[in-house]
């Protein structure tokens, strides 16, 4: 699947008219218990169509492009029937908006081990080894989810030198850029949102990437390919269904990084990658949240 022949100041400008051109409605559930009510719910309205998420103190804000909503999107949001938990929720149209303004006012930079910086372009540099320049508007991966910081932790502590990496679920790009700061390349960056497609792109570029590839699509982008080490931060329900392809793409001693799940969800992961030839070698959690390693046998 090639890339989209786009130059960097096409794509600053077409990413500049989908923010100020598209109108989203908001939905905000309060959810009750959050865990793993959240979860479940952000993976149903991904299914539905929704596209951006923020995790709040009650549950969690969702956002569908105007165009994209009907009515009825929640009839199949089956987590609303069902008697163990208790969601409510108000919705609203948002106003046009500048996002980037809204980014400013709060997407504070983050450090990860005293060895990398995550930062927005409108924030001094830090004196760390690696310092990666993020604009995340409406992407997930900016560092500051648990999932992200643990998975920037795992690439800090592992080697990448030349090996070929693919970033699965990209977000912002943000784990392929410092992977290729580590060494690493080829690398693939693929996500299925166009949003997130757009941004990484952006992000790439910014970050003065040379090896880095992104893709717009899902796993089934993945025939045929051969990578040293995968990156998957999605989450529980997609790596399940994924990660036996991930097996496939990649080499004897590989590695395989997973997270976007919870620590209650590691014996059914751990049991899905054991029946792929992938062993469990490295665990790291954080407020509830894991990060896996494994390596291909």
């Amino acid at each position: 699947m090639p890339l989209q022949p786009l130059t960097q100041a096409n794509l600053q400008n077409t990413v500049q008219i989908k923010m100020s051109n598209i109108i989203y409605i908001g939905y905000y559930f309060k959810v009750q218990p959050m865990q793993p009510g959240t979860e479940i719910l952000i993976a149903e309205l991904g299914y539905a169509g929704f596209e951006s998420f923020v995790e709040t103190e009650e549950g969690v804000t969702a956002y569908i492009q105007k165009e994209e909503y009907y009515d009825t999107i929640l009839d199949d949001i089956q987590i609303l029937k069902s008697d163990e938990f208790k969601i409510t929720y108000t919705f609203d149209e948002i106003e046009q908006t500048n996002w980037n303004e809204e980014w400013e006012k709060n997407f504070n930079p983050i450090v990860v081990d005293d060895l990398c910086a995550v930062r927005a372009p409108f924030h001094d540099k830090f004196d760390t080894e690696y310092d990666i320049i993020i604009e995340p508007k409406m992407s997930f991966g900016t560092g500051h989810h648990e999932t992200t910081h643990m998975m920037i932790q795992h690439i800090l502590k592992n080697d990448f030198e030349g090996k070929s990496v693919l970033d699965m679920g990209c977000g912002t790009a943000v784990l392929a850029i410092l992977a290729e700061m580590k060494g690493a390349k080829p690398l693939d960056a693929i996500d299925i949102d166009n949003w997130c497609y757009l941004n990484s792109l952006e992000n790439v570029e910014r970050n003065n990437c040379k090896h880095i590839s992104v893709y717009e699509g899902e796993a089934a982008l993945l025939k045929d390919k051969k990578y040293d080490t995968i990156i998957a931060n999605i989450n529980r329900n997609i790596l399940l269904n994924d990660i036996a392809t991930y097996s496939k793409c990649i080499d004897a001693k590989g590695t395989l990084f997973l997270s976007g799940f919870y620590q209650e969800d590691i014996p059914m992961i751990e049991k899905e990658c054991n029946d792929n030839q992938l062993v469990l070698k490295d665990t790291l959690t954080r407020n509830n949240w894991v990060a896996l390693k494994f390596e291909k046998q």
